[in-house]
């Protein structure tokens, strides 16, 4: 099993950053890749950002790129979701997920919350105009 444990969130300004951080631990090693998920209020949650844990590899819906960074620092098991240039749209609850099957090797699914089996609690991001 992984337990993730997101946090950063908070409240800022439209054109302001923010850093996310997610802390893994137990069966980190399992982990294939490793995503952002959010979920605003009365939408579903769409994918953000993945890494392959493996060869850094990177994906990224195209409402963030260019604005967000997805890395990882193996040494800590910690995966970030560096946000810049943020927008009110950008407002939602944020989840850190973890693919332990192997499932995001379909590159189509990289994004795709059913390939990702342990997630975070979430940490909330509010962006204000």
């Amino acid at each position: 099993q992984v337990q993730l444990v997101e946090s950063g969130g908070g409240s800022v300004q439209a054109g302001g950053s923010l850093r996310l951080s997610c802390a893994a631990s137990g069966d980190t090693h399992s982990a294939y890749s490793m995503g952002w998920f959010r979920q605003a209020p009365g939408k579903e949650r769409e994918g953000v950002a993945a890494i392959y844990t493996g060869n850094g590899g990177t994906s990224y819906a195209d409402s963030v790129k260019g604005r967000f960074t997805i890395s990882q620092d193996n040494a800590k098991n910690t995966l970030y979701l560096q946000m810049n240039s943020l927008k009110p749209e950008d407002t939602a609850l944020y989840y850190c997920a973890a693919d332990t099957l192997g499932m995001t090797a379909i590159q189509a699914l990289a994004l795709s919350e059913r390939a990702y089996k342990y997630w975070g609690q979430g940490t909330q991001v509010t962006v204000s105009s």
